[in-house]
């Protein structure tokens, strides 16, 4: 999926060849924030234009900027999968869920 970034926000690119232009939504908000553009320059700054009138808004009406997560995650993953994080977790002495949320974290972190 193609996406694009603004002040810390991200947003996700369609095309749509029936319409003939690019079109997109703000993600990781409470609510729904569309944005579009007949060229990339144009898609480009109507995202910024979004983001910074969902900003505004949201300072305006006290609202948070981000959507919150809980921490809470379900997975599905192979059965294999599930019984070598189990053995490896019981190996270094900690629990399935740490041993997951580290590797997590390292996997994110060595995306940034």
């Amino acid at each position: 999926m193609n996406t694009i970034s603004y002040k810390g926000f991200l947003g996700t690119v369609n095309f749509s060849e029936k319409d003939e232009c690019f079109y997109g939504k703000i993600e990781g908000i409470d609510g729904l924030v569309n944005f579009e553009g007949q060229s990339v320059s144009e898609l480009t700054q109507a995202f910024h234009d979004a983001v910074d009138d969902y900003v505004a808004y949201c300072k305006e009406e006290g609202l948070e900027l981000r959507k919150s997560y809980t921490g809470r995650l379900n997975i599905r993953i192979k059965p294999e999968t599930h019984s070598r994080i189990a053995a490896l977790s019981k190996q270094s002495g900690e629990s399935i869920n740490a041993f997951i949320s580290q590797a997590l974290d390292l996997r994110v972190a060595a995306m940034l």
